[in-house]
């Protein structure tokens, strides 16, 4: 028999946020990775608010041994601090923008590029090996009234600890969407990180508006009709971003991580 592959080392970089604690959950009862540290940054809460849920979800896990590195309270433009940080690493998945379809924050931009587009179109166009996705896959991946039924019969730590703080998360989608459920916007980009073939993709460049009614925008070029004259779109590399998600396998997945015993 040959040898099982090696676990892909990962750093989550992270705002918990209810959906984050998900991920990093299922990230800890995935056997294909190894969680070697949490940043944490600004988003759903202020970072140093960021950090302390951060700690507390490892000491919930009994998973203190992970190190947690606070991040920029204010924007940054991180990239620009180590031009060499794109050729340091293997792949960003980045949970990030609104691929042909409205945002989340409003009509144009979807939440954590609205959090800082100038850092998100210096990532987008930095040479990095990118995976992008956006609200445009993750709407699809919905975990349901019953699944939370599933999870509050179970006896795992993860499925209680996650069925005392679903519900205000429940609650905000039932009134901002008028749906009997929640999106799993993290679960979804932490799996597409365990296995990517949950997913499928296309290529080519993504920019971001960073100023206007627009701001915050993610617009994709497929790169394939050759324009008359120079732009702003010339030569910047290409990135993936996700089209489709085998969104009950995700789901199932989660599910099952976090029941896990």
């Amino acid at each position: 028999m040959g040898e099982a592959p090696a676990r892909k080392k990962i750093i989550i970089d992270t705002d918990p946020g209810i959906d984050d604690a998900l991920a990093i959950f299922v990230a800890l009862n995935s056997p294909e990775i190894e969680v070697v540290g949490l940043t944490t940054i600004y988003g759903n809460v202020y970072t140093t608010l960021a950090t302390r849920n951060a700690l507390h979800l490892l000491e919930v896990a009994e998973r203190s041994d992970i190190p947690v590195a606070e991040g920029s309270h204010v924007t940054i433009t991180a990239i620009q601090l180590d031009p060499e940080f794109p050729r340091k690493i293997g792949q960003i998945v980045i949970l990030g923008g609104a691929f042909s379809v409205n945002g989340n924050v409003n009509p144009a931009a979807e939440a954590n590029i609205f959090g800082d587009p100038d850092a998100a179109d210096i990532v987008f166009t930095s040479g990095s090996d990118i995976l992008a996705v956006g609200i445009n896959v993750t709407h699809q991946v919905v975990l349901t009234d019953e699944d939370l039924n599933q999870l509050a019969h179970s006896k795992a730590k993860f499925a209680q600890y996650v069925c005392k703080i679903l519900g205000v998360y429940f609650s905000y989608h039932h009134e901002a969407y008028s749906m009997q459920g929640v999106y799993l916007h993290d679960p979804t980009a932490l799996l597409a990180a365990v296995d990517p073939s949950l997913l499928t993709y296309t290529e080519g460049v993504v920019r971001v508006q960073t100023s206007g009614i627009t701001r915050g925008l993610t617009l994709f070029d497929n790169c394939k009709k050759k324009y008359g004259e120079l732009n702003e779109w010339l030569h910047k590399p290409k990135v993936k971003v996700a089209v489709t998600v085998a969104a009950p396998a995700v789901v199932r997945l989660v599910m099952d991580r976090l029941m896990q015993e």
